[in-house]
């Protein structure tokens, strides 16, 4: 057991499975986050424009621009506060460094980064003997689960 704050060795590296389904509820997270973002926009412009009022229309390029930011930021954000974005507390996973419970922000923004633009790097996890993507070879870090399989999950 080790004490908070600490990194246990005993901890397992997450599979590619585990990983996946994380993924896919971030995706989906961001996806709200964008939804909230262009219904903002839309009541904005309703409000200084309420007679002549229609939905905005966005060009692919700056939706493209601000999708990938608003997954950046998140993403980057998640890992550097807590090593854990939505999905991986819903899949009990947690991003750590090679010697700390946290990746640093510039780690987590770059790792970030290279999650959203290069994704099959996770297809790795499915190959490697130690179970990690290309973004965690590069940036030195690992995605562990965050429950043990000797401690049941006890329900009230």
């Amino acid at each position: 057991m080790s004490l908070p704050g600490q990194q246990d060795e005993a901890q397992s590296t997450a599979g590619i499975v585990s990983r996946g389904v994380a993924a896919v509820i971030d995706i989906l997270v961001v996806g709200v986050i964008m939804a909230a973002l262009y219904l903002g926009l839309a009541l904005t412009k309703l409000m200084f424009q309420p007679t002549a009022f229609s939905f905005p229309a966005l060009n692919i390029v700056f939706s493209t621009a601000v999708t990938f930011v608003v997954s950046v930021a998140y993403l980057a954000g998640c890992w550097a506060v807590s090593g854990c974005s939505v999905g991986a507390v819903t899949m009990g996973l947690r991003v750590v460094a090679r010697r700390s419970p946290r990746v640093g922000p510039s780690v987590a923004l770059l790792r970030a980064a290279a999650c959203v633009l290069f994704p099959l790097g996770l297809v790795w996890v499915a190959v490697d003997k130690q179970r990690r993507s290309l973004q965690d070879i590069m940036f030195g870090s690992r995605v562990v689960y965050t429950r043990s399989a000797a401690t049941p999950h006890r329900g009230r």
